[in-house]
């Protein structure tokens, strides 16, 4: 089969929906296995992995995002499911949680507010302009809620979905090298602090790490999403006249 055949067989591809689904199946399967190969190191995240194959295989085809968002939005409608899913391990956690509960409600609402001043701070700093702030300030929470948040609140959809993977790609590698060094052992702890500070992807990687780190992790993403919907109406205004 020639170059031109290729191309041809492309094109005729690029107009089944199911192209974007398929993709993105292959290359996180893929992904999935050079991560293991590497013994699930840290900086293998399949998630990253996965994004840099896709990115490359649309870019050398020249294949618009949107074309392959055709086919790939089944996977984005699957995570609102998947998010309610994280209940069911959370529930085995039931008993912890209550004796955790003031800690946990203290944390969480620090860290909601921490994660958007702190990404507003830095990124006036640098120099961003208003809707790239404001796309800036919902990172920490699960892709959904933080673009909705993001629209809602006159920042960029688009900008705050690849802010909100970077952090948690980000925060999935570097999490347990930052509990070694704080000497963070508890897996309640470490599950809330990835959860919170790197949404979905972050908890994935803590569900890697234990099933009570897992499900802490599930918790503190979704109260994060909540907190930060509730907060974000109030915080941005604020900090848009502060500074």
């Amino acid at each position: 089969m020639n170059s031109a055949d290729l191309s041809g067989l492309w094109v005729y591809l690029a107009a089944t929906p199911l192209l974007g689904l398929t993709l993105t199946l292959l290359a996180y399967l893929i992904a999935w296995h050079i991560h293991q190969r590497l013994a699930a190191h840290p900086l293998a995240n399949p998630v990253m992995l996965a994004v840099a194959l896709l990115v490359t295989l649309l870019w050398l085809t020249d294949t618009p995002y949107q074309t392959y968002f055709d086919g790939a939005q089944f996977v984005h409608f699957l995570l609102g499911p998947a998010t309610v899913a994280l209940a069911i391990p959370l529930y085995a956690q039931l008993q912890r949680l209550r004796q955790m509960a003031m800690p946990l409600g203290v944390t969480l609402l620090l860290g909601a507010v921490t994660a958007m001043t702190a990404a507003w701070i830095v990124g006036a700093w640098l120099g961003a302009d208003a809707p790239t702030l404001v796309s800036l300030a919902p990172k920490s929470v699960t892709t959904p809620i933080a673009m909705a948040v993001a629209e809602a609140l006159g920042g960029l959809p688009s900008l705050t979905a690849a802010l909100v993977i970077t952090t948690g790609i980000l925060g999935a590698m570097s999490a347990q090298g930052l509990f070694r060094l704080m000497r963070v052992s508890d897996p309640a702890v470490q599950g809330f602090a990835i959860g919170l500070a790197a949404h979905g992807i972050g908890t994935a990687r803590a569900f890697q790490l234990s099933p009570e780190a897992g499900a802490f992790a599930a918790l503190a993403m979704a109260a994060n999403g909540l907190v930060t919907a509730l907060l974000a109406p109030w915080l941005v205004p604020w900090l848009k006249a502060v500074m």
